[in-house]
């Protein structure tokens, strides 16, 4: 129990420090020529999500331009998110099934969850505003695989840091081009949401809700 303690709070205070000096981190990023120092970042950004994503992911590609940006981004993202699931997963799973089952409608969400854990991750990776963090710690203290979690996280993150990424380098050339981006992303997003209610795993999935 101490041990879980002191880890906790010293993410807590990392996270601390990413407040006091996020700021000038940003700043930083966009002045510096080292991808590799910027690539570092945007895992520590992630890592510890004070500052909201989309904003680093902005100023990644403002700096380094859609495509470098986006492809940033999307390593920093997925790199964080696994060693999210693997510090809660090694640190806190045994107390967090013990939560997650403690109540039978959760533990019943839970089973759910587990079952069709790969899609499940990989729509809820592809709308942005959903916290990664909250993702990363359910699918960590749940019994999803390793190799599911970060297969579904890898591929869907890409198509919302591509559009992190884009929307960063609109602001520093074209402006305008922001809502068709967005335009078009909203599109995809649409689309990708209909496939996946009217796809065999949607079904089931709504099926097992109402029942619960």
């Amino acid at each position: 129990m101490v041990k879980k303690l002191a880890m906790a709070l010293v993410y807590i205070a990392i996270g601390g420090l990413i407040y006091v000096y996020g700021d000038a981190i940003l700043a930083w990023i966009q002045t510096t020529d080292s991808m590799m120092l910027i690539m570092f970042m945007a895992v520590i950004m992630a890592l510890f999500p004070v500052i909201p994503y989309p904003i680093v992911g902005g100023v990644i590609g403002a700096a380094l331009g859609p495509v470098i940006g986006g492809l940033i981004t999307w390593i920093g993202s997925t790199a964080a998110s696994i060693l999210m699931f693997m510090f809660i997963r090694y640190g806190y799973q045994e107390w967090g099934t013990r939560m997650l089952h403690r109540y039978d409608r959760l533990g019943k969400v839970t089973t759910m969850f587990e079952r069709n854990a790969f899609l499940t991750i990989l729509f809820t990776r592809l709308i942005p505003f959903i916290p990664s963090i909250i993702i990363n710690v359910y699918a960590a203290l749940s019994k999803v695989t390793f190799t599911s979690y970060t297969m579904a996280s890898a591929v869907g993150k890409i198509p919302a840091m591509l559009l992190f990424s884009m929307v960063g380098d609109n602001l520093m050339t074209d402006p305008s081009h922001i809502i068709i981006t967005i335009g078009v992303y909203g599109v995809f997003l649409a689309v990708t949401l209909l496939v996946y209610r009217w796809s065999g795993f949607g079904r089931s999935g709504r099926t097992e809700a109402e029942r619960l």
